[in-house]
């Protein structure tokens, strides 16, 4: 009878894994179907809902921020420069991981799929700047009150030297404006692509990888993120180390800019163009 039971169990197991290999991969035309209907969603949501849960991801992504001056306190100068740069690289995209897999509106995740819908015309610039709107300024909100936050606690704890986050937000702000700039494009695009790869993923594995692939590797190469950028100068404003509130002015304003042509011009525009094209 147990010898029963199990051979039922392993035939059952095989005819699942079986039927996932068969599984056909997404074709770009269902994935921009996907997005379309995603970004109608969330442009239709209430304000009150769009604030809070764009307040909840401006919070949620600033835990890089903390693991990163926390690392950076505890093994700077202990490693060799590329195992501690990939370390930092990883506690970068854990603030990533919990806003994409909590759900929670990120600005730069909406360059590219508030856009979609507008593109398909089905939605008006009009409701696109009402959901950029909110749910930037909420992101902002969060990222500040973090940063204060974390510029308190993590010293008082014992885990992070003030002085690190003096030489973080001087690492973000010490770039000319012009490299701050395409730098910021290049983080939107793979934001922007970062939303298109997880609409294209089966699986919450999948989906893990891949957000963890796309964030690690704009922290790996210290691209400039608007959001998390944010949390990182401020923590350096209100320690009064490495950047001033002019530094921090400069900084949002050009990778504002920067994240928001990356993820329209290179990802909703040209994926966009692509996939309608070819369903025509």
């Amino acid at each position: 009878m147990t010898d029963d039971l199990d051979h039922q169990r392993e035939a059952g197991r095989k005819k699942k894994d079986e039927e996932k290999e068969e599984e056909p991969q997404k074709g770009y035309q269902t994935i921009l179907a996907q997005e379309i209907k995603t970004g109608l969603s969330e442009l239709e949501r209430p304000a009150h809902g769009l604030f809070l849960s764009g307040l909840s991801a401006g919070l949620d992504i600033s835990f890089s921020l903390f693991l990163m001056a926390i690392l950076r306190t505890r093994i700077e100068g202990v490693l060799s420069p590329p195992v501690y740069e990939i370390l930092i690289a990883n506690s970068y995209a854990v603030g990533f991981l919990f806003v994409i897999l909590g759900r929670s509106e990120l600005f730069t995740e909406h360059t590219t799929l508030a856009v979609l819908p507008v593109l398909d015309g089905r939605a008006s610039i009009r409701q696109v700047a009402r959901l950029w709107g909110l749910v930037y300024t909420s992101n902002q909100i969060g990222a500040a009150v973090f940063a204060g936050l974390a510029v308190l606690i993590g010293p008082a704890l014992g885990v992070i030297e003030p002085a690190v986050f003096g030489r973080i937000a001087g690492e973000v702000v010490e770039a000319r404006s012009w490299v701050m700039l395409l730098s910021a494009v290049l983080a939107g695009w793979l934001m922007g692509l970062l939303s298109w790869l997880v609409a294209a993923s089966r699986d919450t594995i999948g989906q893990i990888f891949i957000v963890w692939l796309v964030t690690a590797s704009i922290g790996f190469a210290h691209l400039h993120h608007a959001v998390v950028g944010t949390t990182e100068v401020l923590a350096g404003v209100f320690s009064g180390q490495g950047a001033t509130f002019l530094d921090f002015l400069r900084f949002l304003a050009v990778s504002s800019v920067g994240n928001a042509l990356g993820g329209l011009v290179f990802v909703a525009l040209i994926k966009y163009g692509h996939a309608s094209r070819g369903a025509s």
